[in-house]
């Protein structure tokens, strides 16, 4: 799978947008909501922790490890996970970024199966893993965009709960919440695009087994 472009310059452009989203998500919430704790009696101090850890712990290294293979092309792949909140003010399972966020989890969780399966398990056959790759990396990709529209629905959602508290809808606030959203988006497209790029044009397409010598 592959565009005719190289991955490297998107891999370095993801990488900064990485950085702008962790800086960006945790001024907001250290600097506008409060800071975050994991036991607080302000639950909303606890909440904190999810846009942090979803972003850095699941979307960012989640990239990383779809892009390592651009980076490090001999290497390997594995992802990482999350903790949802269930304070009563906030959306728990009745709402569209709750139920889109308990089917990716669920997706990754079938996704990481069948990569140990077909990649990991040493019984596994070299045309049984050539003919999976293909539909790993397409399944992987969508598992990834979907986190990716989880996210953002995410961020329009406790937006839109700020605003009818009273959040000044033009505020610094505000404006910070959207662009850090915009920024993710870019994020996610540039890794989009790095991961359908081979890592040098003359890259061979598909799978090849790596030698343990």
């Amino acid at each position: 799978m592959g565009i005719g472009v190289r991955a490297a310059p998107f891999t370095y452009v993801a990488h900064a947008l990485a950085v702008a989203a962790a800086a960006m998500v945790l001024l907001w919430c250290i600097h506008f909501r409060g800071g975050l704790a994991i036991e607080a009696a302000n639950k909303n101090l606890i909440f904190n922790v999810h846009p942090v850890l979803m972003l850095i712990g699941y979307i960012i290294l989640g990239s990383e490890a779809i892009m390592v293979y651009k980076v490090l092309p001999a290497w390997n792949h594995d992802t990482t996970k999350l903790d949802p909140s269930n304070s009563p003010r906030n959306c728990t399972c009745a709402c569209l970024h709750s139920w889109l966020g308990i089917g990716t989890i669920c997706l990754y969780g079938i996704q990481w199966i069948f990569g140990f399966v077909a990649f990991f398990y040493p019984r596994a056959s070299p045309s049984l893993r050539k003919g999976a790759l293909p539909w790993h990396i397409l399944f992987g990709l969508f598992v990834y965009i979907l986190a990716l529209a989880t996210a953002e629905l995410g961020f329009l959602e406790k937006l839109t709960f700020l605003q009818s508290s009273g959040l000044d809808k033009y505020g610094a606030e505000a404006f910070l919440v959207n662009f850090t959203a915009l920024v993710v988006v870019l994020f996610g497209a540039s890794v989009v695009v790095a991961a359908v790029s081979p890592a040098r044009p003359e890259e061979p397409r598909g799978y090849a087994p790596i030698s343990v010598n």
